[in-house]
């Protein structure tokens, strides 16, 4: 089952992520909220629309930015709705 590990915290959780340009989307749903921070970071991807992102925190550790999903995806990117992914320090393992 896939995991997303974060100095050796498990995030997210889920045997259903979507694999899109080789990041596993999990659903928002098993994502932790103890560990978001709102972030007013936005990126836009072509085809994908417009990301929006979490920041982690925990015990004095921060990683900005390091969660992305798309609140309103192009219809191509339908797939993404309610789901996250990561980047930066957030591994994802099997």
């Amino acid at each position: 089952m896939p995991k997303a590990v974060w100095n050796d915290l498990i995030v997210a959780e889920s045997d259903d992520t979507v694999l899109v340009e080789g990041n596993h989307y999990f659903p928002r749903s098993a994502l932790r909220d103890d560990l978001l921070r709102e972030s007013a970071t936005n990126t836009v991807c072509p085809w994908k629309g417009t990301a929006s992102y979490y920041t982690l925190e925990h015990e004095g550790r921060t990683s900005v930015d390091a969660v992305w999903y798309y609140p309103d995806p192009k219809p191509e990117a339908e797939m993404v709705r309610g789901r996250v992914a990561f980047w930066k320090d957030v591994r994802v393992v099997d």
